[in-house]
């Protein structure tokens, strides 16, 4: 919860009020739009795909976010469907002149479903004030690969974030319990904090990735190989549960040499999925 003692809060007149809502359930063979809403700059599209996953792309056509935008995503997957998600591009979050722009995400996967959320990278520019929230809510045999990253400034570009305020909050439930819970917070001042060891490293791009799934640990091995010194990878089995995850985060340099490791990752958790069509490098 923000106060309004925190330094990029003000109070301010609403500015973007976006919402999406997509409900994909299994039909005839396969998985197939059930329900789909759009309210102001939050669009979805879903691109031809040949079978199974329903790949749907997020789109702001606000262009980015400032504060005082809020803009809610809702993705139900029902009970034997599959879909990706992921975005047009890189979300950005622009200078805030006051308050802050806030995203709120809700996933929800149904028995035997499964979903692979993967937006491309939320971009935090300088004087940006951003706060996400990410629900999710597993059926007890439900699977998940949740993708996150974030690059604070395009080094190539010639720009720097010294001063922003960043919170991402992460509540996964698998079967009505808590499995996963992390709550990210940098700034004000970003450059000190991420020039830590602790931290960042001087490094200006992050990412977690999350995979709940039966057999999880599994591609724990390989998922290391692949990350090597970018970052680190845990894993871990529920007894009794028949599922287990797999977490991940990595660090570099810029968002180019993060994608060089997410690349590869993603393929690797997201099976014959692969990786969305309008990702590249």
């Amino acid at each position: 919860m923000l106060s309004r003692s925190d330094p990029f809060v003000h109070e301010t007149l609403q500015r973007v009020a976006a919402s999406a809502r997509l409900a994909v359930r299994r039909a005839a063979g396969r998985s197939r739009v059930a329900t789909l809403y759009q309210d102001g700059a939050a669009k979805i599209r879903m691109p031809r795909v040949c079978g199974d996953p329903l790949e749907a792309i997020l789109i702001n056509t606000a262009g980015g976010l400032t504060g005082g935008d809020r803009v809610a995503w809702d993705i139900d997957v029902a009970a034997g469907a599959s879909a990706t998600v992921t975005t047009q591009a890189c979300e950005k979050a622009y200078r805030a002149a006051s308050g802050v722009a806030e995203v709120a995400c809700r996933l929800s996967v149904g028995a035997g479903g499964r979903l692979a959320w993967l937006p491309q990278e939320t971009i935090a520019y300088d004087g940006s004030a951003f706060v996400r929230r990410i629900d999710v809510e597993l059926a007890a045999d439900a699977e998940a690969l949740i993708l996150e990253s974030v690059v604070f400034g395009r080094l190539s570009m010639g720009e720097r974030t010294s001063r922003a305020f960043f919170r991402d909050r992460w509540r996964v439930r698998l079967g009505g319990r808590l499995l996963h819970a992390e709550d990210f917070a940098i700034g004000p001042e970003v450059a000190p904090a991420l020039g830590r060891g602790a931290v960042a490293g001087g490094a200006h791009a992050m990412a977690t990735v999350l995979l709940v799934a039966p057999g999880a640990a599994d591609r724990l091995s390989a998922a290391r190989g692949i990350v090597g010194a970018a970052g680190g990878v845990s894993a871990w089995t529920g007894r009794g549960t028949g599922s287990g995850k797999l977490l991940a985060r990595l660090v570099a340099e810029d968002g180019y040499a993060l994608r060089r490791t997410l690349l590869p990752l993603v393929e690797l958790l997201n099976g014959r999925a692969g990786l969305p069509k309008v990702w590249s490098l």
